[in-house]
């Protein structure tokens, strides 16, 4: 179960980072990122409410 982040999509608002600091951070240019492509279960279900939550729709799971 990989992250992805759609940089066409993403407005870099922080909710991501905000709600899974250990899974995505917002870089300088304003864009999200993955730091951990595929989370560990500490981290799982951050990571899902962070997708889940998202305003722009730009993060998802390749399961």
């Amino acid at each position: 179960m990989a992250l992805r982040v759609d940089t066409t999509k993403c407005s870099g608002i922080g909710l991501c980072e905000a709600t899974a600091p250990a899974v995505f951070e917002v870089g300088d240019d304003g864009q999200a990122r993955v730091l951990e492509g595929e989370p560990d279960a500490a981290d799982r279900n951050a990571a899902r409410e962070a997708v889940d939550n998202c305003p722009t729709g730009a993060l998802s799971f390749d399961d």
